[in-house]
């Protein structure tokens, strides 16, 4: 750590069941110069890759709808755990450009050529390791080769939409899009004016 201000880190594995889940014993020290004794549970399920496809013609953009457990658990806005979101997916030794245009195909069924690379961001930094590699790409209706869906090893589901950017901008003030990754994209795109031309 940068500036000597921990030391004597303990790094114990709590489980290693589906990502890993570890608790962290280590000393801090505070501005005054004590140190202080701190406990924190930290999630690694790994980093991964977040993609908007645009298509600045037809004024669209392609995301997806699928089931999350955890959003079902906390009562999400529509009740019923599903999830409208942008294409994403674990890195699982890729880069992070692979991993994109992968999630791409095997979500949407677009094969991008081109994708570019917006920022990268640690979305619950409090308690989980991943970081989140963003990117946007244009797509043409002549780039869907596939059906898809997602994997079908991994019990996805995946419904496919494809929505006015209008539209699905305003479902950020309106709640039907609450997905972290998903807003930073669409606010990304207002941001840069990626749909005026």
């Amino acid at each position: 750590m940068k500036n000597g201000s921990i030391r004597n880190i303990t790094k114990k594995l709590l489980s290693d069941n589906w990502y890993t889940l570890y608790k962290f014993i280590f000393e801090y020290q505070k501005e005054d110069g004590d140190w202080e004794r701190q406990e924190r549970e930290v999630y690694d399920c790994g980093d991964a890759s977040a993609i908007l496809l645009y298509n600045v013609e037809k004024q669209t953009v392609i995301l997806t709808r699928q089931f999350r457990m955890p959003t079902y658990q906390n009562e999400n806005e529509q009740g019923d755990g599903m999830q409208i979101e942008v294409c994403a997916g674990l890195l699982d030794g890729d880069t992070p450009e692979y991993c994109s245009k992968k999630e791409a195909l095997e979500e949407t069924g677009y094969k991008l050529d081109n994708v570019t690379k917006i920022f990268d961001s640690y979305m619950v930094p409090g308690t989980v390791m991943q970081k989140v590699h963003f990117f946007i790409a244009p797509y043409s209706d002549a780039q869907k080769v596939a059906k898809g869906g997602g994997a079908e090893d991994e019990s996805e589901n995946i419904e496919i939409l494809e929505y006015n950017f209008d539209k699905a901008f305003n479902m950020i003030e309106t709640g039907e899009i609450n997905d972290a990754k998903t807003i930073m994209l669409l606010q990304h795109a207002k941001i840069i004016n990626l749909f005026k031309y």
